[in-house]
């Protein structure tokens, strides 16, 4: 074997670099220091692995079992992007004491499963991408189950653990059906072999569910409020952005580029998929009381608003995602790094009346969590508001009258989401009570976090370099 071949992989090498340091790190450091080595050592490993993927060009290794693309080095940025927030933002809730001794495992398993998700996005096979699916998916169940302790933790992790088992089979399940009927499991030759067989129907369709479940689309969804609500915090801003947004990207890919002559079989689930995904999520979000929980319902809304732009198989669709799942990333960690906080100085509270004249105590970060709520929402002017305008026109594209009854649909769920998401605003600003959370100074973390996720909600969206870069990364 050509080992040389791993030079074509720059962005995976550079992680798994930053993998073994912070090993070593967490191995040798002792004292005091320990803490704040380790924060600064994986803070500034994840930026220069930003740097690597800006520069990393489109590669190929190993027969075409990795395919890097300009778009995927541009994914890779994004998502490294979103875990260097989910580190910053976790400083608050690694001074705990309880969490302060586990603290480089922490480190280690996001970049474990950061590795999983460049390998996932980068596949030109489907076994390396299943392999890649599973080096995400085994470390962030660990990230679940992080407070081991915790009731909540240990049940959430269970049920993340019993449906991505279960999901992994049935996406294999697909997997051997596609290739029986092609004989090979490579991207490009599956796409110029397959035809519309009962066999690769059934390849298709239990392909797309074992996803499904990745993503959390209806109706495959049952497990999200649960492990939102068990993980950290931290950990569950990590897996509603950064592991949604890799899924989304690779689900998009394989779908529009695999099965592009299947096309008419795969773009009627997709429709039916969307609109129940987000009709059923914004009604169960408006019953919710727990913030982490409600979030859940949220992301799983987003999910299906992410995947309008699958649907139109276009120009439009692939950067039109890309860039939602930058605005996404900006939106939600703003207010997962605010629930952090609020969490830790509550001891541990995530219900929603938590927040109830919070606006009289801390109006700074209540103005914040305002404009991230406002973005998810898609208000004007907004960064929120453009990334849904793209992925309805990404979904408009192909021009088709069953295409824009279900962007009009989509459209139609706005309302009830800006409703839920004023639910909270409303707990700030209006709501009244005899014991509002007392005022406190945020860390510096935190701090960091906010002006990072702040700068993205409100720049993102007038900036059009932005989306004209990624228009550009996809037409390579």
């Amino acid at each position: 074997m050509d080992y040389s071949q791993f030079f074509n992989m720059i962005p995976e090498a550079g992680l798994m670099a930053a993998l073994v340091i912070v090993f070593l790190a967490d191995l040798i450091l002792k004292g005091e220091k320990k803490h704040t080595t380790l924060s600064l050592l994986t803070g500034l490993l994840l930026v220069a692995q930003i740097a690597v993927c800006f520069t990393a060009e489109p590669a190929e290794a190993f027969a075409g079992l990795y395919t890097a693309t300009t778009a995927a080095q541009v994914m890779k940025v994004i998502l490294t992007a979103g875990a260097f927030i989910v580190v910053v933002m976790a400083q608050s809730w690694l001074d705990q004491k309880d969490v302060q001794n586990k603290e480089g495992e922490f480190y280690e398993l996001i970049i474990s499963t950061l590795l999983g998700m460049y390998m996932m996005i980068s596949s030109g096979h489907f076994l390396m991408f299943f392999l890649g699916l599973e080096m995400a998916s085994v470390p962030m169940a660990c990230l679940v189950a992080f407070d081991k302790f915790k009731k909540e933790s240990a049940e959430g992790a269970a049920k993340f653990v019993l449906t991505a088992t279960f999901s992994s089979g049935v996406m294999l399940y697909g997997i051997s059906f596609i290739y029986g009927a092609c004989g090979t499991l490579y991207f490009d030759d599956v796409m110029a072999h397959i035809t519309a067989t009962p066999l690769t129907i059934m390849g298709l369709v239990f392909f797309f569910s074992g996803l499904g479940f990745k993503i959390s689309l209806v109706p495959f969804h049952f497990w999200t409020a649960d492990t939102y609500q068990g993980a950290p915090t931290a950990v569950t801003g990590y897996l509603s952005v950064v592991s949604k947004g890799a899924a989304a990207f690779a689900l998009m890919t394989i779908l529009t580029k695999v099965f592009a002559p299947m096309v008419e079989y795969w773009e009627m689930l997709m429709y039916i998929i969307i609109v129940l995904t987000i009709t059923i999520a914004n009604l169960f979000a408006l019953r919710q009381t727990e913030l982490k929980r409600f979030m859940a319902f949220s992301s799983i809304s987003q999910a299906g608003y992410i995947m309008l732009a699958a649907v139109g198989n276009g120009a439009m669709g692939l950067p039109a995602l890309m860039y939602y799942v930058l605005i996404y990333v900006a939106a939600n960690m703003s207010v997962f790094t605010i629930i952090n906080v609020v969490e830790t100085r509550g001891k541990g509270n995530t219900e929603m009346s938590v927040f109830d004249g919070f606006y009289t105590t801390n109006p700074k970060l209540s103005f914040l969590m305002t404009l991230a709520l406002f973005s998810l929402a898609g208000i004007p002017p907004f960064a929120g508001m453009f990334c849904k305008f793209f992925v309805f026109m990404a979904a408009a594209e192909q021009g088709s009258n069953i295409a824009y009854a279900v962007v009009f649909l989509a459209l139609i769920n706005t309302v009830p989401s800006l409703y839920y998401y004023l639910k909270i605003v409303k707990c700030m600003y209006i709501n009244k009570t005899d014991a509002p959370l007392a005022p406190f100074k945020s860390d510096c973390a935190t701090r960091t976090a906010l002006a990072l996720c702040t700068a993205g909600v409100l720049l993102f969206g007038v900036c059009s370099c932005v989306y004209g870069w990624l228009v550009a990364a996809t037409a390579m």
